[in-house]
């Protein structure tokens, strides 16, 4: 039974059925989330979310007809467009790299707690990160190879208008700091920090925390080896 609130609708597109009900198991446990649609394949998830509204969707990567990158690219056009979450193993770094440019606002493993799986929707749909910064630093530290040795596309020039501080706040980003984190390093208080960031987000025309992430890397302000045997 759903409180008086309005539950964040989720989408599940993956071509494990099992997959699929394991996860809707989990989200409708609790009050304020609803499964509102399910897919098989990318071409059937543009479809049915294209006649139901959802506001996160869980998208496989490795799909029959078409894949999630190719379906997140389309869904990320639309007026209105959901967010997305990119379910994967790392079994291909790439695969996550290219879901990142399609569109897609964070991961989540397969194989994550039941607890992670429902803050990941929560968090995306707040438009935050989709996962915790030292999440997101394994998973640089896993891509960062890649990345260091990318084409040209993939550098990034820094924003003539990116302060100082900002500068700070985006290496410290890069590095998995919370919030909290940045605060206490450079003596801000938590309002002062979510400033900078929201500002660090709109110079560097990231959609989200994890996209200024790779903005770093790709700007060169962070070399993979500064991560390598770094914490969590």
């Amino acid at each position: 039974m759903k409180d008086s609130a309005v539950p964040i609708r989720v989408a599940l597109v993956d071509d494990q059925q099992l997959v699929r009900a394991g996860f809707r198991m989990v989200l409708e446990s609790q009050p304020d989330l609803e499964v509102v649609a399910e897919a098989s394949d990318g071409e059937a998830a543009v479809a049915e979310l294209r006649r139901v509204r959802a506001d996160v969707v869980l998208m496989d990567v490795q799909m029959p007809r078409v894949d999630g990158i190719t379906a997140t690219r389309t869904l990320r056009q639309d007026p209105d467009a959901p967010k997305v979450v990119v379910l994967t193993t790392f079994d291909n770094d790439d695969y996550v790299v290219q879901a990142i440019a399609a569109g897609a606002s964070g991961f989540l493993l397969k194989d994550a707690p039941p607890a992670d799986l429902l803050s990941s929707v929560r968090t995306v749909h707040r438009g935050d990160a989709v996962m915790a910064p030292r999440a997101t630093r394994r998973l640089l530290q896993h891509v960062s190879p890649m990345l260091g040795s990318a084409a040209p596309t993939w550098r990034a020039d820094l924003p003539e208008d990116l302060t100082p501080r900002e500068l700070e706040v985006l290496v410290a980003m890069a590095h998995g700091l919370t919030n909290g984190e940045i605060a206490e390093r450079f003596v801000l208080s938590a309002a002062t920090v979510k400033t900078h960031v929201g500002r660090v987000l709109a110079k560097t025309g990231s959609r989200d925390r994890v996209q200024a992430v790779l903005f770093a890397f790709r700007a060169g302000l962070v070399r993979p080896d500064e991560l390598l045997g770094a914490g969590e």
